[in-house]
């Protein structure tokens, strides 16, 4: 795995934007999601309405993957 991020495409509410994560962000964000039963653009989507201002959206993801990690 690579530690660089990688920018992938997602739609949000319509709208395409990209992210770029650390694979291992990508790869648990893809769980999560999978165990929800719930599509990666969605649960983005959730993550964007709810993040602040002050938070990029990447980051808000990676905060999102990290608390669900420590929650288990």
């Amino acid at each position: 795995m690579s530690d660089r991020p990688k920018k992938h495409s997602l739609t949000l509410r319509g709208h395409r934007t990209s992210v770029s994560l650390e694979d291992e962000f990508w790869d648990m964000f893809r769980e999560i999601a999978a165990e929800e039963g719930r599509a990666l653009n969605d649960l983005a989507a959730e993550i964007d309405a709810a993040r602040g201002t002050d938070c990029g959206l990447a980051s808000a993801i990676r905060l999102f993957v990290l608390r669900r990690l420590r929650a288990r």
